[in-house]
């Protein structure tokens, strides 16, 4: 009966929590503030402080003071820990600390230094009756440094990116040196963990310590990355369970967890790794971030940061002393973080209002803070007065920041360097191609397959995107000195490697080759592809000489769920279908379709140092036709939809480096002309941008079927929307 009191408590508890967490962090994030304010004043609200002091009858039966109801609610907690750190670590964007990597390492050195050694002289000079313990007082000294130190990068992220600021250069350094202070203090923090598990500075203990975070970080970031890798990938395709690879995700973080435990170091530190590995895979973090998050931020963080806040005592604040420390607190780590980092964003080559932006984004401490200060009271190194003035320091810069950063931001000029880039990026993120995390390649041993697999090694080669080549053999393997699916693959590596030349770093390419036979290629097409493709590359012969496609490659395509792109073999490419530049002719027409395939056609000159043609055909017919070849933009071309659809593709060259020429038509169907350009020109690959259509054999318009028909060089279809989903069945 008492077991049955203690979980009704402690499912009433959870409950109290997360709707009073959630009510006052909406209402702070309404006004501008981080959620996760309103959740740490949530616990402040239900704690001994306000309604333990208010009803103290009802605080006492929410919140009993046995000890077995506390360690229910204090394992969620920890657990909650452990999760916001594999999050944190998840949402670390090592990109964009190499972007920035000069200015943000600065910062981040001299705004870790600085506010770090002011905690430290605070600790040494605090008076014994503050501290838990006496002879605790190095270990003291080093929790207040490093929390006066350390940036929230979750925080800092969240209000960044709330004030459309995180691309500007600025929002990026500031974010990069945020990623660095995470890295660098939850190292600290480990370090000063094993310094308080054995209460004294042991040289050996140290040095094991020190050793130990650093072969742990090496092996993560070497090894470690391409084990999570494949564990990732292996549960997405080996396991049919649901979710199963979101369990995947969290096995990984707490066994990683477990070894920095092992190590003498707080598990923290290994979920964070966990979480910047999970997040560096190229693989399926898209589809499990949501879930995961879910789960993570509907539960896990405000019962965590609530239960912070239940712990914070403000009846200390209200002693003279305790409220001198607190004030000190907010004033060395405001002070101390603005200082370092305006120094060493000067050091690191900002202006004087780029620096002073960055001293004033990197103030907010939140979070992290927030989690240090609970490890340091959970082991006794922190006092309850000193864990109220940290949290009380964490909250107050937290709620500062927002208003004094977008202050800076508006004094802050914007560059004609910083332009060009926003706007490029933000043309990127509206891109088909940099939105694969995976290509499946269906194909034979014929001239179409493995021009498909060439085709394929390009597009994946820049990015590093996981590939897996299904090879149908539909002919004796011993005709052949390799066989089919060796050769495919060979095919495929040596395209990505000869496109991952062209950017600096190779990224590496992870290839898998399956076999199918003729009989039993669908299904084996479709069973790869439930596991997750983004783009289905299929390379097969048509059916007969007139050009319809084979049923094997319908078939193919009513089981793909995403985009898929089909390849046939003509002209130059039935000889020599892995060699030689490509010199594509893509049609345009201004639509989402033509433009997925205009993308695709760009990306495959850029990899393969071709050129690009583009060609649109204006049925306004009132605009003069302009038959010489021109870059599109200038003044000579008319204002018109077909100029706007060009001057997009014109875009999408520049941004690959590829130089688009064209011509705007405005006379005779649009497949007569595409033929008439390709009987006059030296094009070895047509693309076209085509869409699902309802029907028992595969058909993708007329326009598709007349080229199938006619067009002596090879095609490429490009289809870059996903199959509708189907309604339930009732």
């Amino acid at each position: 009966m008492v077991h049955s009191a203690s979980v009704a408590v402690f499912i009433a508890q959870i409950v109290v929590l997360l709707t009073v967490g959630r009510l006052i962090g909406e209402l702070l994030q309404r006004v501008g503030q981080p959620s996760v304010t309103g959740q740490i004043l949530a616990g402040v609200l239900l704690g001994p402080s306000i309604l333990g002091a208010l009803a103290p009858g009802l605080w006492h039966s929410l919140f009993p003071a046995a000890p077995e109801q506390k360690a229910m609610l204090d394992g969620v907690s920890q657990l909650g820990i452990l999760l916001l750190l594999l999050m944190t670590g998840m949402e670390t964007d090592l990109a964009v600390f190499r972007t920035a990597r000069r200015p943000a390492v600065y910062v981040s050195v001299c705004g870790i230094v600085v506010p770090f050694a002011c905690g430290c002289a605070l600790g040494a000079l605090l008076p014994a009756s503050m501290l838990p313990t006496s002879g605790h007082r190095l270990v003291s000294a080093l929790f207040l440094g490093t929390a006066l130190s350390i940036s929230s990068v979750k925080i800092v992220a969240l209000v960044i990116r709330d004030l459309g600021f995180l691309r500007r250069t600025v929002g990026q350094v500031i974010l990069a040196s945020s990623i660095l202070d995470d890295t660098i203090g939850w190292v600290i923090v480990s370090i000063t963990l094993g310094l308080a598990l054995y209460g004294t500075v042991d040289a050996a203990a140290l040095t094991r310590t020190v050793v130990g975070t650093a072969l742990f970080l090496v092996l993560s970031f070497t090894v470690g990355r391409r084990i999570v890798f494949r564990l990732v990938r292996w549960s997405n395709d080996a396991l049919t369970s649901e979710m199963a690879t979101v369990t995947t995700i969290l096995i990984i973080a707490g066994l990683m967890a477990l070894v920095t435990n092992a190590l003498g170091v707080h598990f923290v530190l290994g979920a964070f790794v966990a979480g910047i590995l999970l997040g560096q895979s190229p693989l399926l973090i898209k589809r499990v971030d949501a879930p995961l998050r879910g789960l993570i931020v509907a539960l896990f963080m405000p019962v965590f940061f609530a239960v912070a806040g239940l712990s914070i005592n403000l009846g200390a604040l209200t002693q003279p002393r305790f409220l001198w420390l607190t004030l000190a607190l907010i004033v060395l780590a405001s002070v101390g973080k603005f200082v370092g980092a305006f120094v060493g964003g000067r050091a690191g080559g900002l202006t004087y209002a780029e620096s002073f932006a960055v001293g004033c984004g990197v103030n907010a401490r939140g979070s992290t803070e927030v989690i240090v200060a609970s490890i340091g009271l959970q082991l006794k190194v922190l006092s309850l007065d000193l864990f109220t003035a940290i949290v009380a320091m964490a909250v107050v810069t937290t709620v500062a920041m927002p208003p004094m950063l977008r202050w800076a931001f508006r004094r802050l000029p914007m560059g004609r360097e910083e332009q060009v880039r926003l706007e490029r990026e933000e043309f990127e993120s509206r891109a088909f191609l940099p939105q694969l995390e995976r290509l499946l390649v269906a194909v034979d041993a014929s001239p179409s397959g493995k021009l498909a697999s060439r085709l394929a090694g390009l597009l994946a080669g820049g990015r590093g995107i996981p590939t897996t080549v299904m090879h149908v053999d539909s002919s004796p393997p011993e005709r052949h000195a390799a066989s089919p699916a060796e050769e495919s693959t060979a095919v495929l590596k040596a395209a990505a490697a000869s496109s991952g030349e062209l950017t600096a770093p190779a990224p590496d390419l992870d290839v898998r080759t399956r076999a199918a036979e003729q009989q039993a290629a669908h299904k084996a097409i479709a069973a790869e592809g439930h596991k997750g493709f983004g783009l289905l590359v299929i390379g097969r012969e048509p059916a007969s000489a007139r050009g319809d496609f084979s049923p094997e490659i319908g078939t193919a395509i009513a089981g793909a769920s995403g985009a898929f792109a089909i390849t046939i073999a003509r002209g130059v490419h039935r000889s020599a279908p892995d060699t030689g530049e490509l010199h594509t002719l893509v049609a345009v027409s201004g639509t989402r379709t033509a433009r997925d395939g205009a993308e695709v056609a760009v990306a495959l000159a850029h990899a393969s140092r071709g050129r690009v043609t583009a060609l649109h055909l204006d049925s306004r017919g009132g605009a003069p036709a302009h038959p010489w070849r021109q870059r599109f933009g200038s003044a000579l071309l008319p204002r018109s939809s077909a100029t706007a659809a060009m001057n997009e593709i014109v875009e999408l060259g520049e941004h690959y480096g590829v130089e688009v020429r064209g011509r705007i038509l405005t006379a005779g169907p649009l497949d007569a002309v595409l033929l008439r350009e390709l009987a006059n020109a030296r094009h070895n690959l047509l693309v076209i941008g085509v869409s699902r259509r309802p029907d028992e054999q595969l058909f993708l318009g007329d326009l598709a079927a007349q080229m199938l028909t006619h067009a002596t060089c090879s095609l490429l279809f490009v289809c870059g929307e996903a199959a509708p989903v189907p309604a339930p069945s009732r």
